[in-house]
């Protein structure tokens, strides 16, 4: 039977036809496990031209002997980052030149190097070596970082090769301290002695820095990446890109839980947990699991896009487990508890006994400023009472491990006139910022150094009101965005900016930002947007916010819950 068509024009109130829409065409992010390959930036494109590990050659055969004039710029402003050198900022530059159109202008002939100390332990030698190179060659420059690392300044590159042989023969190194590679290791600095501590993760620590530190596999990853591995919750887990936390498990015993995607900045973003319960001898093997996602589906297209936490955003993840397991470890992971949330920081800072009887001293720097001559005196002064174990932490001090019952006096008050306090305020305890416009290419104000007048300061602004703070006010300085010193989860967070001084000028000032915390109550806090106050307002400010937390707090109650909840007029 035949069919006829009706081949007549529509009638004039039939609905027209709906077009398809055009498949929309997603721009590649770069991410090598899909096939993209090629460098989308100037960055990847360095990368891909020579591998950074290989510039230590170029530092020891060429520019150590040429000198700074020497150094190829894909080296001076790239490479060099994989073997801890950045170059600082130059000295007269206030934060009105803050900008890459100024580079040339901000970057010093002069460098900041950043000495590795995975999980911030070191010996009397290597304490000592550190100082010494200080005052040689840093003008007595050392500051710890809340990555426990040591920072130099004023290095100059001919003497890179002489520091890097008096470093490694003592078994320190800067490799990979910076760059778009695996960073320190964070881990606790009572690994192995703490009465509180679930598991020691010193093994597994040690065996990922033999294993991967330096290996070409993993030294060109989209951004960089951070670790951190204790056995209880006192390396700031929760803004690493990798972490593994210290869990009983009901059935198999001690272990790890795994944690991914943290990370501050200007996108910040808390880890989530996995979900997975890890036993110590297969830290090592999840660790490079999760780097290889990283370096394979990590996004290159965008550096302000490239760090783990955005893949994970994406995926979410039930994805990332399932990725983790088949692709890459080829096997399922066991499901696991999650860890118990402290009430409080993890600092370590004041006396505590250890497992094997002896104490830990927990001393406080100002924002983890010190120097090469303290840096020498403090290993005198361990040596002098029988200890070989020092420790760093991510919140910038320092702790003495092994201290006899008979010594810990004396050595609270040697330290002390070296401004290492044994029992230090709530204010040089609980302050911490990054280096500031001192040194810094990016920021826009002082940080560090302004801490160091700032704290004693609080002390006699506050005296009447600091025995009624039987909670930590934690106080975080950051000299610009890029939260280095971690202004997001802090009880008072500051993010240095310019602002307007009423009479059109730029000055140096901070947005605030309140209420932020990690542990129990996880979060990044109440941002004042409004709400600036300039460098010289920053005491009058603390002080004013403080006394209106003690003035209106509940019993009990944290600056975080409190700051939530207060009438913004208290808050300012």
């Amino acid at each position: 039977m035949s069919q006829t068509v009706d081949s007549s024009p529509p009638a004039a109130d039939a609905a027209p036809r709906a077009r398809a829409p055009r498949p929309v065409k997603r721009r590649s992010e770069g991410q090598w496990a899909l096939g993209y390959r090629e460098p989308l930036n100037a960055n990847e494109q360095t990368k891909k031209d020579d591998n950074p590990l290989n510039v230590r050659a170029r530092i020891e055969n060429i520019y150590s002997k040429q000198g700074f004039d020497s150094i190829d710029k894909a080296d001076l402003r790239g490479r060099m980052r994989w073997w801890g050198l950045y170059t600082q900022r130059e000295q007269g530059y206030d934060g009105t030149y803050t900008g890459d159109e100024n580079i040339d202008l901000l970057e010093a002939r002069y460098f900041m190097m950043r000495v590795r100390c995975d999980a911030g332990a070191l010996n009397v030698a290597q304490l000592r070596t550190i100082g010494e190179l200080s005052t040689e060659f840093g003008r007595d420059t050392a500051d710890l970082s809340d990555r426990e690392n040591v920072q130099y300044h004023w290095i100059e590159i001919e003497n890179v090769p002489e520091i890097w042989k008096r470093l490694e023969a003592v078994g320190l190194k800067t490799t990979e301290a910076c760059g778009d590679c695996p960073r320190v290791v964070l881990g606790s600095p009572l690994a192995g002695e703490s009465l509180d501590e679930i598991i020691d993760p010193t093994p597994a620590i040690d065996e990922i820095v033999r294993r991967y530190i330096g290996d070409p596999q993993y030294s060109n990853l989209p951004r960089k990446f951070k670790s951190a591995i204790s056995g209880q919750q006192d390396v700031v887990h929760e803004i690493n890109d990798i972490a593994f936390v210290g869990v009983n498990h009901p059935e198999h015993g001690p272990g790890l839980d795994l944690w991914v995607g943290g990370g501050l900045s200007t996108n910040p973003m808390l880890a989530q947990r996995v979900g997975v319960w890890v036993p110590l001898d297969e830290v090592p093997d999840v660790w490079e699991a999760v780097v290889s996602i990283f370096r394979d589906y990590g996004y290159r297209r965008l550096r302000t896009k490239a760090r783990l936490k955005f893949l994970v955003k994406d995926w979410g993840i039930e994805k990332f487990r399932e990725v983790l397991e088949t692709e890459y470890l080829k096997r399922k992971l066991i499901d696991g508890p999650a860890p118990e949330k402290p009430a409080r920081p993890i600092d370590h800072i004041g006396v505590q006994k250890l497992r094997n009887g002896l104490n830990a001293i927990g001393f406080s720097p100002i924002a983890g400023r010190v120097s090469g001559t303290i840096l020498q005196k403090v290993a005198d002064a361990v040596a002098a009472v029988g200890s070989d174990r020092v420790r760093f932490t991510p919140y910038q001090k320092l702790i003495v491990l092994d201290v006899p019952d008979d010594k810990v006096e004396w050595l609270i008050e040697e330290l002390k006139p070296l401004g290492l306090h044994g029992r230090p305020s709530h204010w040089r305890r609980n302050l911490l910022a990054c280096s500031g416009i001192e040194y810094c290419k990016l920021s826009f104000t002082e940080t560090r150094k302004r801490s160091q007048v700032l704290a004693p300061e609080l002390e006699q602004r506050l005296a009447d009101v600091n025995d009624d703070l039987d909670v930590p006010i934690t106080v975080n300085i950051n000299g610009c965005p890029n939260s280095c010193g971690r202004s997001q989860i802090a009880d008072i967070g500051f993010k240095g900016q310019l602002v307007d001084d009423g009479e059109g000028n730029q000055i140096e000032g901070f947005q605030v930002h309140l209420g932020g915390s990690l542990g129990l109550d996880s979060g990044f806090g109440r941002k004042l947007r409004q709400h600036k106050v300039t460098s010289e307002e920053l005491g009058d400010y603390i002080e004013r916010v403080t006394r209106q937390f003690v003035k209106h707090r509940n019993e009990g109650e944290r600056f975080a819950e409190w700051a939530v909840r207060a009438d913004e007029e208290d808050l300012r």
